[in-house]
């Protein structure tokens, strides 16, 4: 989300801001943060700080630092712990940075935590000391110095300056709007989750998304449901507020709010293979996923079995090994989903499905609790492949299924039947090999064109 900033006022706001000031007065910049960082501050008509969070389009190491970034890397750790989790100096890191988001790693974090709180002042009835724990900050006088330095004003003068519309009435739990850019088709991504749901973690019914999490060890629940063109609504049950900021992060990858599918949809729309799909579905998003742990496992279980199979089997592991949660029978939910230490010392005799698939799910589990495969985003594609590939039992298919799920763009599991099919129709399925071939000029969208492959082999 790039900004435009006004020399002569000291504000910044969106392009789309009715304000029309003189075009040699007005700076853009790449993100709210580096106009921040450049002495200027939000408007206080459009409130950018409202907005969906800015799309890095940047190096793919930079864009897999903001990733882990909103995901609380710099919360608890520096920019050199950081930096050493995506395998470079510091320096280097602060350098793309400087060169590609206009801030530091650290900048970009505490202007991600201030917007966040500005959000709660205005939407919630939260205590200001709550909000400081719910979006990161490690104490109320951060919050403060952060409100004061990036809006001009304290918290509590910013909660005065609420309009009546903001504030959203919670008939239970804690709701919040989460805006996007772009089209979304809510219905087609539903029904996708409704067809893969895992019994007693995931529900949908009605236009609603519901799901079980764990917040350090405790129970919550999640409900996402779509109230306008721009945002859905997320409706959250949670055991404490503090990190909240990370919580809604993930709520919003779950249906890829992040991933504006115009620059795949322009791209791929050339291939006469795809360009009935986008014409007919312009919203479709990749399904993103709450745990990319819990959704490896869910495909796993998928292999050679049917959509429907897999979710039975894959809610009789919930049910023998996951986590009792009473009281959510009305939400259509009872369990939490097993933890990875958990699945992989448990009994899944007489399960359902082969041994071997057992044994795979069981090595799985076993290499994300030990840290052999890392789901944080902070591998390449082709390393998170292969790391994944080497869990005895999975291959190229089950990684890359991961990968698309967990965001990664490019991902291609070019050895999927359906997909060899959709991509030569009338006539034999094309090799593994002439599809990875014929998926070339997808990219670096190749995970969008598989799922409107997927989406023309069921006739959609």
């Amino acid at each position: 989300m790039s900004v435009e900033a006004v020399t002569t006022t000291g504000i910044y706001c969106l392009p789309s801001c009715s304000a029309r000031p003189l075009p040699g007065n007005v700076v853009r910049y790449g993100s709210a943060a580096a106009a921040e960082v450049a002495g200027f501050r939000a408007c206080l008509r459009r409130r950018p700080y409202r907005s969906a969070p800015p799309v890095m389009t940047g190096p793919d190491l930079v864009c897999r630092a903001v990733h882990l970034i909103s995901e609380g890397a710099l919360d608890d750790h520096t920019e050199a712990d950081l930096a050493a989790r995506l395998g470079v100096s510091p320096r280097h890191l602060r350098r793309l940075f400087a060169d590609h988001v206009g801030t530091t790693p650290d900048q970009l974090a505490r202007s991600n935590r201030t917007h966040f709180a500005r959000r709660l002042l205005d939407d919630s009835d939260l205590t200001v000391t709550d909000i400081a724990w719910a979006s990161g900050f490690g104490s109320l006088r951060q919050l403060n110095r952060a409100c004061r330095e990036i809006f001009r004003a304290s918290p509590t003068e910013l909660r005065a300056r609420r309009r009546r519309i903001d504030r959203l009435a919670a008939d239970g739990g804690l709701t919040l709007r989460l805006p996007f850019t772009g089209p979304l088709d809510w219905d087609l991504l539903l029904g996708y989750f409704e067809r893969r749901a895992i019994g007693g973690v995931e529900h949908v019914i009605s236009g609603f998304y519901r799901r079980t999490i764990t917040v350090d060890g405790d129970p919550g629940v999640l409900e996402l449901s779509r109230v306008g063109d721009d945002r859905l609504l997320l409706r959250a049950h949670l055991p404490q507020v503090g990190g909240l900021i990370h919580v809604v992060q993930r709520a919003r990858r779950i249906f890829a709010l992040d991933r504006d599918p115009s620059a795949a949809n322009q791209h791929l729309s050339a291939d006469p293979i795809l360009t009935s799909s986008v014409t007919a579905h312009p919203g479709l998003r990749v399904p993103g996923t709450w745990d990319a742990y819990e959704t490896g496992v869910r495909a796993i279980v998928g292999q050679q079995v049917s959509v429907g199979g897999a979710s039975t089997i894959t809610g009789r592991i919930v049910e023998r090994v996951g986590t009792p949660v009473p009281g959510l029978e009305a939400l259509g939910l009872t369990h939490t989903f097993p933890e990875p230490a958990t699945l992989a010392q448990a009994d899944l005799d007489d399960i359902g499905m082969p041994g071997a698939r057992a044994s795979a799910i069981k090595a799985f589990a076993a290499a994300v609790d030990k840290g052999d495969v890392a789901l944080d985003g902070r591998l390449p594609l082709d390393d998170l492949v292969a790391a994944i590939c080497a869990v005895p039992g999975l291959g190229p298919w089950t990684a890359s299924y991961i990968a698309l799920r967990l965001g990664e763009p490019d991902a291609f599991p070019a050895a999927d039947l359906g997909l060899r099919r959709a991509a030569n129709p009338g006539a034999d399925p094309l090799t593994t090999s002439d599809l990875a071939a014929r998926a070339e000029a997808w990219r670096p969208h190749r995970g969008a064109a598989a799922l409107r492959l997927w989406l023309s082999e069921l006739g959609g």
